[in-house]
């Protein structure tokens, strides 16, 4: 069977869903006995998402592989429950750095390079690239129809059915309908210009995805498929739903699925199930009980800059049969009005992680009050480090453990910078990017969660515990409880006799999944929960 693609395309404004349209699009092949994947194609210049700040762009993704990605292949890997890889980002500053490379390497024979046909053409090799193996692509195409830094992705999907046929390709275009106050209505203008723009460039949709906040009525439809010339039955709602997990079950229930497999000729083999899943959002809908969790961070004005979290902790509660309330904290409002007046009532802290010195101190008042009233702590990453100054400076005693220190020019004695990146530092720096294995210590809060004797995390990092302190902390009561032994290199320490105490090197939300939460997280909410008691 020849590979089927999928593009998902977004018209009128930002922010639509079309990442959840196509992650759900997934997940109903997926369960359909299709081997999926799907590719992120963004139209911005950076060459990944690493650099970019997390006040415009949100969390950065991490792939085994290292790969530095936009957050919807966070949204992808929770949905279609699969490893996503450095092929599976793309974004326009890689693509005009690989055609440039290779006309520096002559590989152009000296020919003028053009958009057309180099640029479009290296897109569409990045999309096949990822076909291998799989039965279904679905690339979602990043920004709105109508920006300019868009059409070399439009026209290279508008001409990769000349390469791989007609009958193997889709396009769904996701737009709004919005709703008119003062008029009392509903308008599908919007989708009407949008569509038609799609069209000027050569793509006519095989599905429109109409985003509302109110039912569409069917002389509605009607109107849609009239002007866009698409049939009425390949207009569908996506209504506001309380949880992007029902998304999936909304368009099954409105024969999405049928459509596509109808429309690509894919024959499904295999009985559709989403039983699991329904349970899931069961347990969502009906908690017993609410948890509070502090959420401490640098960039908690911005919901999407821990998407992750959010997401794996929100997994985490509902597997405990609970409702979570993340209580977003600014470290440095810690720092402004202390631990003690800001966390008070706080069932679970968990410091996130970041980069810079800001905030800081903040962040290890947080660990630092977690320690002292037994409060269940998690932290990620820099969360790590955070627990280990305030260890260092109020229980081990170890001298100058300040975190002022904390600049890759001036090693700081307990934390400091990693060995290969000071080798790299002058030349703009890398981190410690990708999965790498953990061996578990026997007996700790860690091995118990997993419930194994090894694990592959990802992490994105240039700090790490210095080794030289270790027994001195181990001595004090701080445990290492986790190793990579190729390196013994530190990734997981817990604090002797609290209930719950973990700080974890690596970034484990990355791994999380609404059925499968991640298990530190769910022993975090476990712990949490206990506290709910008292």
């Amino acid at each position: 069977m020849a590979v089927k693609f999928i593009f998902v395309t977004g018209g009128v404004v930002s922010s639509l869903g079309k990442g959840i349209t196509a992650a759900s699009l997934g997940t109903l092949l997926k369960r359909r006995g299709f081997r999926v994947s799907i590719v992120k194609m963004d139209p911005y210049l950076n060459v990944d998402a690493g650099t970019m700040n997390p006040f415009q762009h949100g969390e950065v993704f991490v792939t085994d592989d290292g790969a530095e990605t936009d957050l919807d292949l966070g949204h992808y890997e929770r949905f279609i429950d699969e490893r996503l890889k450095y092929d599976n980002s793309v974004t326009a500053g890689r693509i005009y750095s690989d055609v440039i490379g290779k006309e520096r390497r002559g590989v152009f024979n000296g020919g003028t390079v053009q958009v057309i046909p180099h640029v479009t053409n290296e897109i569409q090799e990045s999309i096949l690239r990822v076909a291998d193996g799989h039965d279904v692509v679905i690339a979602e195409i990043g920004g709105t129809v109508g920006d300019i830094e868009g059409l070399p992705f439009l026209e290279a999907i508008r001409q990769l059915p000349g390469r791989v046929g007609r009958e193997n390709v889709l396009y769904c275009h996701v737009t709004l309908i919005p709703y008119i106050a003062a008029a009392g209505e509903l308008k599908t203008k919007p989708t009407q210009h949008s569509v038609n723009e799609l069209r000027k460039i050569g793509i006519q949709p095989d599905i429109i995805v109409c985003r509302s906040n109110l039912p569409l009525k069917q002389d509605m439809k009607e109107k849609i498929a009239l002007f866009c010339s698409v049939p009425e039955r390949c207009i569908f709602e996506a209504l506001d739903e309380p949880t992007i997990y029902r998304v999936p079950i909304s368009l099954h229930s409105q024969g999405v699925d049928e459509l596509v497999m109808d429309k690509l000729g894919l024959v499904c083999g295999e009985r559709f199930e989403m039983g699991d899943w329904l349970e899931f959002l069961d347990m969502m809908e009906n908690p017993e009980a609410e948890v509070n969790i502090a959420l401490t961070g640098k960039y908690t004005s911005i919901k999407d800059a821990y998407m992750s979290v959010n997401e794996a902790l929100t997994h985490a509660a509902i597997h405990n049969k609970l409702k979570v309330n993340i209580k977003p904290i600014e470290a440095e409002e810690i720092e402004r009005l202390g631990a003690g007046a800001v966390l008070e009532g706080i069932h679970g802290i968990l410091v996130a992680g970041g980069f810079g010195l800001r905030g800081m101190e903040g962040k290890i008042a947080a660990a630092g009050y977690a320690r002292e009233n037994k409060v269940p702590y998690f932290g990620l990453c820099l969360g790590l480090h955070a627990a280990v100054i305030d260890f260092s400076r109020n229980v081990a005693r170890l001298a100058s453990a300040n975190s002022s220190e904390m600049d890759p020019s001036t090693l700081h004695p307990v934390v400091h910078l990693m060995e290969e990146q000071k080798k790299v530092e002058n030349l703009g720096g890398t981190m410690r990017l990708g999965a790498y294995r953990c061996r578990l210590k026997e007996g700790s809060i860690a091995a118990r969660s997993y419930g194994v004797p090894e694990v592959l995390e990802r992490h994105r990092h240039r700090y790490e515990i210095n080794n030289g302190y270790r027994d001195r902390l181990e001595a004090a009561g701080m445990k290492v409880t986790g190793v990579y032994e190729e390196k013994n290199l530190v990734e997981i320490m817990e604090i002797e006799g609290h209930p719950w105490f973990v700080g974890v090197q690596f970034h484990p939300e990355l791994l999380s999944r609404p059925l499968r939460p991640h298990p530190l997280f769910r022993g975090f909410i476990a712990a949490a929960k206990d506290r709910i008691k008292k």
